[in-house]
């Protein structure tokens, strides 16, 4: 499952329940591009849920996490932020903060 563009009330609850990868990224930028596809394989091949904030839709969600790199990822087990990571990320370094 894919959401895009949350609202901070949908953020919230998204987050709350279940593995949630938080991909936080711009059309423009480049390494956001390449992980992309990263992010999208690990939520058709495990049951992690994937939320893409636009940093220039979401501006004011991307200031809440102190986003100031692209692409930024956030993985919550159920609430809780278990890992950050900045720059591109392997789809192995995700599963494992997922503990899969």
């Amino acid at each position: 499952m894919v959401i895009e563009n949350p609202t901070k009330g949908q953020f919230e609850a998204e987050v709350a329940k279940g593995k949630t990868l938080v991909d936080f990224w711009a059309s423009w930028c480049g390494p956001c591009r390449a992980q992309a596809p990263i992010a999208h394989s690990l939520t058709e091949t495990t049951d992690v849920k994937l939320v893409k904030v636009d940093v220039d839709e979401c501006g004011e969600l991307a200031a809440m996490f102190g986003v100031t790199g692209i692409p930024t990822l956030l993985c919550y087990v159920d609430g809780n932020l278990v890992k950050k990571f900045v720059g591109v990320t392997s789809f192995d370094e995700l599963k494992v903060a997922f503990g899969l």
